[in-house]
């Protein structure tokens, strides 16, 4: 049978007509976190704002729950070129430079503003070192702060001394150990069973964990204590920003700065949302009282002027400055 004349003139036409009339560009995306977390919300608002700023001409898919990526990988990847854009905890990379651990710091900032402020001071010192490493910083958004969660009020240091402490980093180790207890290193998943069979008896994190894990079944007591804010940090691969048309370049910087301010009340949305849950369901919300804020804060200084010896010049010039504040 053969195809009438009009059918064939019409398929090339029809095909040209549903080409569209610009290239799209497709990024990929790698961050470690599940789409429930607040980050990741903030992630996927960003990526839309670029999307619809730029017309669609620039797409990012999400890889959310480190699907892609997991979290040590995440920064390689961005590097190489495996992903464009990646999220980070930046303490989680200490080890590659102590520098990313001021913000984990003990007691260093002792409310929201002086995260922000913190963050800002730190900012051009990580943009340096991630130029010289093929990467662009867009922004950082922080953690709600860590509080200590015990059997009984946190009226004395001496409540946490002799406990068996859970600790999940270096720095958690050596609070523990200044404060006198004992460490004992407990993974998130196992903090249940640790607390029911006596291996853990007090730790410090935040309110988000302990309603994940139902601390309301193994403590008493939750004490915000704005123990460390720690940041996430949203990077990108300069090769690719830099390969964008002017204003599409733009387009990213802006939905980053937009971004940055609205994951930070994302951040305090959810540590009011934390703690209304704990004390929902039976911990009593404590206060630091003001002899033992001041023992906190003296481990605290002393853990930044060790720490000033791992990091040099630069985490010398950051503890003064904050300090200065």
């Amino acid at each position: 049978m053969s195809i009438p004349r009009r059918t064939v003139l019409a398929t090339p036409f029809l095909s040209l007509l549903a080409r569209p009339s610009w290239a799209q560009t497709k990024w990929q995306m790698a961050t470690p976190y599940p789409d429930g977390n607040f980050h990741t919300k903030n992630i996927r608002e960003f990526c839309a704002d670029i999307e619809q700023a730029t017309g669609a001409k620039l797409a990012v898919s999400v890889h959310s729950n480190a699907s892609l990526l997991p979290m040590p990988q995440i920064k390689r990847g961005v590097q190489t070129g495996q992903v464009q854009l990646g999220e980070i905890l930046l303490t989680a990379y200490s080890n590659e430079d102590p520098f990313f651990d001021a913000d984990a710091l003990p007691f260093l900032v002792p409310d929201w503003a002086g995260a922000k402020k913190l963050a800002d001071l730190q900012r051009p010192y990580i943009e340096e070192r991630f130029r010289k490493q093929g990467l662009s910083l867009l922004y950082t958004v922080a953690w709600p702060g860590a509080g200590f969660y015990t059997q009984v009020p946190l009226n004395s240091l001496d409540v946490l001394k002799g406990s068996r402490f859970r600790t999940f980093s270096p720095l958690t180790n050596r609070f523990a150990a200044l404060i006198g207890a004992n460490p004992v290193l407990v993974q998130q998943a196992e903090l249940a069973q640790a607390f029911a069979t006596g291996i853990a008896t007090a730790m410090v994190t935040s309110a988000q964990t302990g309603v994940d894990t139902s601390a309301w079944d193994y403590a008493k007591v939750f004490t915000p204590a704005a123990f460390s804010m720690t940041k996430n940090a949203v990077l990108i691969s300069r090769r690719a920003l830099e390969s964008l048309p002017a204003d599409q370049q733009q387009a990213v910087l802006d939905a980053a700065a937009k971004a940055q301010v609205r994951g930070w009340g994302y951040a305090q949305e959810a540590e009011k949302a934390s703690q209304s849950r704990l004390a929902e369901k039976g911990l009593t919300i404590g206060t630091v009282p003001t002899d033992v804020r001041a023992g906190l804060d003296a481990i605290g200084a002393t853990m930044a002027n060790e720490w000033v010896e791992k990091a040099g010049d630069d985490g010398r010039k950051l503890i003064d400055a904050m300090r200065a504040k």
